[in-house]
């Protein structure tokens, strides 16, 4: 009896799909920051597409640890999505990815408290992106059966250097804040 690949093809595709979206997810929002889109801003704010991209990648990573939990060629249980380090299947890289999960899922709940929460945490956890696409990155590289062909390691090569790019390009362009000198009102 032949194994059926389904799942697994899934798995590989949504993870992907779910990397790229978060890359375009970090660079709409080092873009929200910067104006630089105005055509764009003008059609739908650069905002409400980061938020849609984020929504997505969330729905990628559903499906990719679905997939995985589904399919036979590794054994993945339910918990491991949840629990760094409980996969069979290479535990540190696995347990990144999880990570990288749970952050997320945390700045895109970060969005629903906002109001709650204050401008200023809220800014904070959103800080939280950068380890989460750091740690994606990471988990991509070490656990991806695709990650050493040439085509997968360029994507992730891409994607850095786009988001390195990008946040250089906004920290080099954004005006500081002026911070209030001593004994004027603040």
């Amino acid at each position: 009896m032949s194994h059926d690949p389904t799942f697994w093809l899934l798995a590989r595709a949504s993870g992907l799909t779910a990397y790229v979206l978060l890359t375009l997810s970090v660079l709409a929002g080092i873009t929200v920051k910067t104006r630089v889109l105005n055509r764009i801003a003008r059609a739908a704010s650069v905002v409400d597409v980061h938020r849609f991209l984020t929504t997505l990648g969330l729905g990628a990573l559903v499906i990719h640890g679905s997939a995985l939990v589904l399919d036979a060629t590794i054994t993945i249980t339910p918990l491991a999505l949840f629990v760094p380090g409980l996969s069979p299947y290479r535990p540190f890289a696995v347990g990144l990815g999880v990570l990288a999960g749970e952050l997320m899922g945390l700045v895109i709940f970060s969005f629903r408290v906002k109001r709650r929460i204050g401008q200023r945490a809220w800014r904070r956890l959103h800080w939280l992106a950068y380890p989460v696409f750091i740690l994606g990155t990471a988990h991509g590289l070490l656990a991806g059966t695709d990650s050493q062909a040439p085509w997968a390691f360029d994507l992730y090569l891409g994607a850095v250097g786009a988001v390195v790019a990008g946040t250089a390009w906004r920290a080099l362009t954004v005006a500081p804040r002026p911070r209030p000198t001593k004994g004027a009102p603040a």
